[in-house]
């Protein structure tokens, strides 16, 4: 079988191999276990190699570049239409020579894929919706559009869309989902963590204003002043660390919140295992692998009714729900602090709730898509 993979996502190549995205390439050499040749087609970055990135498996690949473009300012827009055009007939030829067509959704190249995918409607697909499926918060024309066209069965056929949260008034080729990080060889025993000395918090994921990292800050600066003995722990980087840093220096909080960087699925594993929560603010999310993979470890997710979050924590029985009025916010927080029998029941059942979704059960559910 020839599998192409069509993403937003970019790659580096280095010594023949490919890398990208550690989370993406993690679940993408489950699919490539049931392939005979991978075709990426995605666009190339000169970036280095670090912690979060991971290699493909596959002995056959086949890489197309794709140009990268946006539309953020008047100049790039020429630019623009042009990658557009380069990239869909690169797209439409690549498609006419595969078995199954894996498109990776919302984002600019998402888009061009998805106009693309409509002229090959006898063509086995699958589409990976990442972003949030559910119009309950403002998205860009491009994402409903995108979503507009997989909905719909006239444009769309032979297809299953890979989606977070709820489905209703969607078409049949619609279908809910989820991703995972873990084994099910990884369910060691992690208890919730005793709530003496240190209550350590920490935020995973890139430091850009969508995932309100501020408000992270915000917080722990707010109990700190509550006298409430709290640490802060920032795994990943982003646009946003220099000024991050900044206000943590400005508020004297460079004893309480720390920056760790970008670092490896071990160590980003041993701190949810070490941690009493995981907070995550976002404004915008798909399934939020940082929240499963926290109560994967007894680490009680905080974070905002976006997406599937609210179901995934059960309307607060496994976890807590931002409101973003800090006051509030910060009085659920402190409630579970001076209750470590309350704090213990909601971190047992996180982690009930999300050792069912390991890697094992989602390969079982990638070889299920393949054979339809």
């Amino acid at each position: 079988m020839i599998f192409t993979i069509i993403t937003q996502v970019p790659h580096i190549k280095f010594e023949n191999n490919y890398f990208s995205y550690e989370p993406y390439i993690r679940e993408m050499k489950i699919w490539e276990k049931y392939i005979t040749k991978l075709v990426v087609i995605a666009p190339l970055s000169n970036e280095k190699i670090q912690a979060i990135h991971d290699k493909y498996n596959h002995l056959n690949i086949q890489f197309i570049e794709l140009k990268s473009f946006n539309f953020k300012t008047p100049s790039s827009i020429t630019k623009a239409i042009y990658a557009m055009f380069y990239n869909f007939i690169k797209i439409v030829f690549n498609i006419n020579n595969t078995d199954h067509l894996h498109l990776r959704c919302p984002g600019n190249i998402g888009l061009i894929g998805c106009v693309a995918q409509i002229f090959f409607p006898k063509k086995n697909k699958t589409v990976k919706y990442a972003g949030n499926w559910v119009d309950n918060k403002k998205q860009p024309f491009s994402y409903k559009f995108q979503k507009y066209i997989l909905n719909n069965t006239f444009f769309t056929k032979n297809c299953k869309v890979l989606v977070y949260g709820e489905t209703k008034k969607s078409s049949k080729n619609i279908v809910p989902f989820f991703t995972a990080t873990y084994l099910e060889s990884d369910k060691i025993k992690s208890s919730p963590r005793i709530l003496s000395n240190t209550i350590k918090f920490i935020f995973v994921g890139t430091l850009t204003s969508g995932k309100r990292p501020i408000y992270a800050i915000e917080i722990v600066k707010n109990l700190i002043e509550k006298s409430h003995n709290v640490s802060l722990h920032f795994y990943g980087n982003g646009v946003e660390k220099e000024n991050l840093e900044l206000f943590c220096k400005q508020n004297n909080l460079e004893n309480y919140i720390f920056f760790k960087g970008n670092q490896s699925q071990e160590i980003i594993r041993l701190a949810y295992q070490e941690s009493h929560f995981l907070i995550l603010p976002s404004n915008s999310e798909g399934w939020p692998k940082v929240v499963a993979e926290a109560m994967f470890w007894s680490c009680l997710p905080i974070a905002t009714k976006v997406s599937c979050i609210s179901n995934m924590l059960d309307n607060e029985t496994r976890g807590v729900l931002l409101n973003l009025e800090l006051e509030k916010d910060t009085s659920k927080i402190i409630e579970l602090i001076n209750n470590q029998e309350l704090y213990n029941y909601k971190a047992n059942l996180a982690q009930i709730w999300s050792r069912k979704y390991t890697l094992d059960y989602f390969e079982s559910e990638i070889k299920l898509l393949l054979k339809q």
